[in-house]
């Protein structure tokens, strides 16, 4: 069996990025942890990849950002223009350039970032997102090159530096607000559930309900597919129940204003029929009508603090990968409304959030 980079890591007691620069023999790796690594190489026979030992050697000051790989619905969530703006604002600051890494299949994808390693063009990556059993993150870590995560760490996750929300509590707090407003029939719509912020936002969403003891409805909670016809036939289907929900938690403000068309179209009037909560607080939350609860997770700070942490770990390689956690908070506007005020006509705050 070959001999790995991680293997040669676990040897020297170094991390596998520490390992790929005393290969490039980065300046800023020390002469006494280089002589350890290169003894735990001479040790276990391990032959580093040389075209690759450029990466860092040539002091590029740059960093690639790394987009879910997809033709088109990447572009339009403001999500992942908000975290590469603030990305960009933080290497402004700090003199490093970065550059954005697309493809329309993880193929694509994955053949770009092994193009770009083997030349050098970058001193790491930023993913701006987390899935499970990801072949670019597998690449990334296998070959010990330095990356930050936005989003949990779905494996690897104490050597994995990254920046996340709590999505779970997030989930709960957006269903925990229509709990509040007396709703018990609420929905939860959610994207893939490889993606962990979905995963996790659906797992708050059912510990809301078995906290207030409300029964977990399966046709509640959907999984939506990727392509838009079937999610508007999958969200349809669900206004049709003859039980059908009075609220639902949307994982993302897009699937969210694609949801206030279709009631539109059944007929159902907002917020009197459908309560609704989604996430981003984008541009389409404040646009839309009736103006989107959305739960704000700061997509620009999660920007931030990925730059942060990836020139502080450029620029100091010995670092212990580090978990951030940037808090959220709900926006509450007018597509929400107390289960009791379609009757009364009437509603009062029920929580302490954020209004616009």
């Amino acid at each position: 069996m070959a001999v790995t980079i991680k293997d040669v890591a676990q040897l020297a007691g170094v991390s596998p990025s520490t390992v790929s620069r005393t290969c490039k023999d980065n300046p800023s790796i020390s002469e006494e942890t280089k002589e350890r690594v290169r003894r735990a190489m001479i040790e276990l026979g391990y032959e580093p990849n040389f075209q690759a030992s450029n990466l860092a050697s040539q002091n590029s000051r740059a960093i690639g950002i790394i987009l879910p790989p997809s033709q088109k619905e990447t572009f339009e969530n403001a999500f992942f223009l908000e975290a590469i703006r603030g990305i960009s604002s933080f290497c402004n600051e700090k003199q490093y350039i970065n550059t954005v890494i697309t493809g329309n299949t993880e193929e694509e994808l994955l053949s770009v970032i092994k193009s770009m390693t083997r030349s050098g063009q970058v001193d790491g990556f930023i993913v701006l997102y987390s899935k499970a059993d990801d072949p670019v993150i597998n690449f990334l870590y296998n070959e010990g090159f330095l990356y930050v995560l936005i989003g949990k760490a779905n494996q690897n996750a104490n050597q994995t530096i990254y920046v996340d929300n709590d999505n779970l509590l997030a989930g709960r707090d957006a269903t925990e607000h229509l709990i509040q407003l007396g709703h018990k029939k609420i929905a939860y719509l959610g994207g893939d559930n490889s993606t962990i912020f979905s995963s996790d936002r659906r797992a708050g969403y059912q510990l809301a309900l078995t906290q207030h003891q409300i029964p977990i409805v399966p046709e509640y909670c959907i999984e939506l597919p990727f392509k838009a016809e079937e999610q508007i036939e999958v969200m349809t289907n669900l206004l049709k129940l003859k039980n059908k929900p009075t609220a639902v938690v949307v994982c993302d403000d897009i699937l969210a204003l694609t949801l206030e068309n279709i009631c539109r179209e059944l007929e159902l009037s907002l917020p009197e029929d459908l309560s609704i909560v989604s996430f981003n607080n984008s541009l389409v939350a404040r646009l839309t009508t009736p103006k989107l609860s959305s739960v704000d997770i700061n997509s620009f700070q999660l920007g931030i603090e990925a730059a942060s942490q990836m020139i502080n770990h450029i620029e100091n390689p010995n670092l212990v990968a580090t978990k951030i956690i940037v808090p959220h908070y709900l926006v509450e506007r007018e597509s929400c409304v107390a289960i009791n005020s379609v009757i009364n006509a009437e509603s009062e705050p029920t929580r302490a959030t954020k209004k616009q």
